[in-house]
């Protein structure tokens, strides 16, 4: 029997934008056409779903209308930058830097309206000036936008370390390749190219620029915090049982962090912890995470640069410390999307 050179559709995707945006963009066209065309037979549908099975909180009724609102913003979202390439603005970091934050913004508007989102922010005054860092807890398929709503109130400029697989976000797609954003490969193969990657993308930040990065690497939940530490056991112990600790948080990452801080040298750390978005931690559990019924919890901390180690070890143990405290500072209230506690002070 021949054999046929191995095919796979997900590099293809990944690794062609033009194969990649030409069956995304035609697809979430269609999905959005689709949302709009037929409101007349699933609004009132899930609606009278929701009158009889959750008259009080109509959770697929907000489901359907936000899936409905993501994908109209996405397609105006590419339809603009769009624009902006056939008027000769391809490379207009200034334009799209706007444009992500509209679309961002919007999205969150879609929330608040849709879903009663609503965010309330200790010591919003310390994310400014760059260069920051902004390290923050993934709880949430929501949470991505947080850093964007607190970066907007000081007009700075966000650039984000996200997962390779949100390129198949055809608006995060095209506007995040136009501004220095990375969409990481988490390919232990390529680890060193990614890093550097990293370095490059923070080098020219300024006092109006932050990178983004979530150190757990993905959504922290109690299986996935529980395989973490069982892998992490099986390469340093001593680390584990540190990391034992956390309840809310995973084990962080510390090498893309790490390889930002090289890329820019003056940059202070601002970790982002927030409390109440963990209700949606999974798509599928949307519908039962809405109506949020406290407001999102959003708290900020602000590290020197000065008081963070230089030396990569020490910088290690040092963000170990700093997850195991922020994992202390409050406790969810499961199922309910509200906030128990007292937040913490700052420091800076």
């Amino acid at each position: 029997m021949s054999h046929l050179p191995e095919f796979s559709l997900r590099k293809l995707i990944e690794n062609s934008p033009i194969v990649r945006r030409g069956l995304t963009v035609p697809a979430i066209a269609w999905t959005a056409g689709t949302f709009a065309t037929s409101a007349w037979a699933w609004v009132p549908a899930t609606f009278t779903v929701d009158l009889i099975r959750d008259p009080r909180r109509l959770p697929r009724l907000r489901t359907a209308s936000m899936a409905a609102a993501w994908a109209g913003l996405e397609t105006l979202g590419v339809a603009l930058s769009t624009a902006l390439w056939a008027a000769g603005r391809g490379d207009d970091a200034d334009a799209h830097y706007a444009l992500q934050r509209w679309w961002a913004l919007r999205l969150i508007d879609a929330l608040r309206m849709l879903a009663n989102v609503r965010l309330e922010v200790d010591n919003l005054d310390v994310i400014a000036p760059g260069p920051v860092v902004l390290a923050a807890r993934h709880a949430s398929i929501a949470d991505v936008l947080v850093p964007v709503w607190l970066l907007a109130q000081h007009d700075m400029r966000p650039r984000y370390v996200l997962k390779r697989e949100l390129l198949l976000d055809p608006c995060l797609d095209i506007v995040g390749n136009r501004i220095p954003n990375h969409f990481v490969t988490r390919n232990a193969e390529a680890a060193d190219a990614e890093l550097d990657a990293l370095r490059a993308m923070a080098t020219d930040m300024g006092l109006r620029d932050a990178a983004v990065i979530y150190p757990e690497g993905g959504i922290a939940n109690d299986a996935r915090r529980a395989a973490r530490l069982a892998r992490l056991a099986a390469r340093d112990p001593d680390r584990a049982h540190q990391l034992k600790k956390l309840r809310r948080f995973m084990a962080p990452h510390h090498s893309g962090l790490w390889a930002i801080l090289e890329g820019s040298p003056d940059a202070d750390i601002v970790f982002v912890d927030h409390t109440g978005l963990e209700v949606i931690d999974d798509i599928r559990r949307t519908p039962a995470g809405i109506p949020f019924q406290s407001p999102i919890h959003v708290t900020l901390r602000r590290v020197r640069r000065a008081d963070i180690p230089d030396a990569r070890e020490a910088f290690k143990t040092w963000l170990d410390k700093a997850w195991i405290d922020l994992d202390r500072q409050r406790r969810p209230v499961r199922g309910t999307g509200s906030v128990r506690g007292i937040p913490s002070g700052v420091c800076t």
